[in-house]
């Protein structure tokens, strides 16, 4: 058998230190390698990688670009019934509990402590105040008989809510606290207003019912309102509020409607004052009334819950 040629085998790699490793991985110099690679090899590399991630970036903005086509700042895209918000406005209150408890919605204090109930004031004041703080450019003084003219909105009026006002504490300091309401904001929505005490719907409170009766009679031009109620829940909560009287009316007035996005909107609130008895728990809950308003207590839509108790 002839002999084998010497360079058909491979000599063993130079046996080398874990730290002589390492360095020659870093940098080899018998072969102009970093960390295994040339030079040449890493621009290609670099150069691959640069030409992938700005085509990705490209890709990226241009579906960015295209969507943002689709979109219009002054409106959403889907509006009332195709949209996620619905037709069918909730109703919020103020003040709310602190932040601690984020899921109450009990409002508790003693009347006779003011460092009690002073809480209550200031969050209702900060309420108000994101009112009076809202750019008034487009804000002009609106009533059934003339309602804002294209471009333009309604303002409100601090003053229009007294007693409810921080002169007197908003009523905490004795056992008449004011809750305001405020109607969710729905893009284009139009309430269908109940203008005719024949045509009301049977489970409206009674107490609304002849409010609208003797609207309609007295100012027919002023029923335009989605009209508000607020009612305890219980029988033993019904005779436990004494009184409640709504400022400026009792209700939102058409002709704050429909949002549309314009600068300076704020929407219309209703401060509706208690008269309760003390030391009792009442449980109460406030309805908005018009024709396209559904209630429903699980879902929030077209009413408000919350809890009453002054000590």
């Amino acid at each position: 058998m002839a002999d084998k040629k010497i360079g058909e085998y491979y000599s063993p790699p130079v046996k080398m230190g874990k730290w002589e490793g390492f360095r020659k991985f870093l940098w080899n110099s018998e072969t102009s390698q970093c960390l295994g690679r040339t030079g040449s090899s890493w621009a290609k590399i670099l150069l691959f990688y640069i030409i992938f991630y700005a085509a990705l970036t490209g890709f990226f903005a241009a579906i960015f670009a295209v969507f943002y086509q689709t979109l219009d700042n002054e409106k959403p895209k889907w509006m009332l019934d195709n949209g996620l918000i619905g037709a069918n406005p909730g109703l919020g209150f103020r003040p709310m509990p602190p932040e601690a408890n984020v899921e109450s919605t009990l409002v508790w204090y003693e009347s006779s402590k003011k460092d009690n109930y002073q809480y209550w004031v200031d969050e209702t004041a900060r309420f108000l105040k994101s009112y009076e703080d809202e750019d008034k450019q487009n804000h002009v003084n609106c009533s059934f008989e003339h309602p804002p003219p294209e471009g333009k909105v309604c303002g409100v009026e601090a003053s229009s809510f007294a007693p409810c006002t921080i002169e007197h504490n908003f009523g905490y300091h004795v056992a008449r606290p004011c809750i305001f309401l405020k109607l969710n904001k729905i893009y284009n929505w139009i309430p269908e207003i109940y203008n005719d005490s024949k045509t009301l719907p049977d489970h409206m409170p009674e107490e609304l019912k002849q409010h609208i009766k003797e609207k309609q009679q007295l100012r027919p031009n002023e029923t335009g309102v989605v009209w508000v109620s607020c009612e305890g829940e219980n029988p033993a909560d019904v005779e436990n509020i004494k009184a409640r009287d709504y400022y400026p009316r009792m209700g939102f007035p058409r002709f704050y409607f429909p949002f549309k996005n314009i600068a300076g909107y704020i929407p219309p609130i209703v401060a509706v004052q208690f008269t309760v008895e003390t030391g009792v728990l009442i449980n109460i809950e406030c309805k908005a009334w018009a024709r396209n308003i559904n209630h429903d207590r699980s879902d929030r839509r077209g009413s408000v819950h919350f809890e009453l108790m002054v000590d």
